[in-house]
């Protein structure tokens, strides 16, 4: 097979060498599929690789990239079969295992999952990795009582990829979103995407109340940290939240009485599920959770620029998802 384009992680001395390379199919991780790469994406998880934080990844070199989509061009696996469309996220691809930052990628079938019915090789990859965990964790706070009737669900650290996919899905079922955002000039970007409302960054508060005045049904929660103690205090009675982000500290101060007195439920999500829950949430993603913004989310780079996007997402300057075209 033919030289491909990759962008690849070294060890090196303090940070990683970051190195656009030639390879071949046998320079990648082992496989059973092979993919034509059509879109990557950049994750906050692979920026923080490429800067060697946090111990992400262990063993190099490496090609990073977290989810990627596109089209088998070779299976030793029976379920798929040339031309096939797929996407590949989590177990592992880009941290463990080679990703999607190359036009090519080699993974284990397992891990392949045919694009539904209704999205594009575009839609996917848009979606990848955060628009799974947005659909995940709607999925799970449905599956825990949540309904549109309930009252208004917050969704803070708006601008980010997962929480801007979430805002899209909430507002396509018919929830009243309430974005939480420190970014003052991203609100007409918040609206656009079906926030109701916009409200900036939590306070610092010294010594908070146990309970504070009951807001939310529900929330979808990348921060944690303060922000997240301060969500279980002000959840309406049975309310609900999604937490899969530390992004403000991983520590978390609370006590028991929201959750005895209100009965309110604190929902972990893992985005790494298995497959046949990762094939319930697609096939919801494909339809009634469809969000109609994707093209708005979505910036659009080439691979040539994949280390300076990685830089400004590390540094905060980043809204909603920055896809690779890999064509580009």
């Amino acid at each position: 097979m033919h030289k491909f384009k990759s962008f690849r992680l070294l060890a090196g001395e303090g940070a990683p060498i970051r190195q656009f390379a030639e390879l071949s199919v046998d320079d990648l991780s082992p496989g059973n599929v092979v993919i034509q790469v059509a879109f990557s994406s950049i994750n906050y998880k692979d920026a923080l690789a490429s800067k060697g934080l946090n111990g992400i990844i262990r063993a190099w070199p490496r090609i990073g990239g977290i989810d990627l989509a596109g089209t088998v061009l070779e299976s030793a696996d029976g379920r798929f079969q040339s031309g096939d469309e797929v996407v590949v996220h989590g177990f592992g691809i880009g941290v463990e295992h080679d990703g999607g930052h190359a036009q090519v990628a080699r993974v284990p079938g397992d891990w392949v999952l045919p694009i539904p019915k209704g999205l594009s090789l575009f839609d996917a990859a848009v979606l990848g990795a955060a628009g799974f965990t947005a659909a995940y964790s709607l999925h799970l706070m449905e599956l825990n009582g949540l309904e549109p009737d309930r009252g208004p669900v917050l969704v803070d650290g708006a601008t980010g990829g997962v929480a801007s996919v979430a805002i899209d899905m909430l507002a396509q079922r018919g929830y009243q979103v309430t974005a939480m955002s420190g970014k003052a000039d991203e609100i007409p970007y918040l609206k656009s995407l079906g926030a109701s409302i916009v409200i900036g960054r939590l306070a610092p508060q010294d010594k908070p109340k146990p309970l504070e005045k009951a807001q939310w049904a529900g929330a979808v929660d990348s921060v944690g940290g303060a922000t997240l103690a301060w969500l279980t205090r002000t959840m309406l009675p049975g309310g609900v939240i999604a937490s899969f982000g530390n992004a403000g500290g991983a520590e978390l101060e609370t006590t028991v009485l929201p959750f005895i007195l209100r009965g309110i439920r604190l929902l972990g999500v893992n985005a790494n599920a298995s497959m046949p829950v990762r094939q319930i949430v697609w096939n919801k993603i494909a339809n009634e959770y469809r969000p109609k913004n994707l093209a708005q989310i979505a910036r659009v780079i080439g691979l040539d620029e994949l280390p300076s996007y990685l830089d400004r997402t590390l540094a905060g300057q980043i809204r909603g998802r920055t896809l690779i075209d890999m064509s580009k």
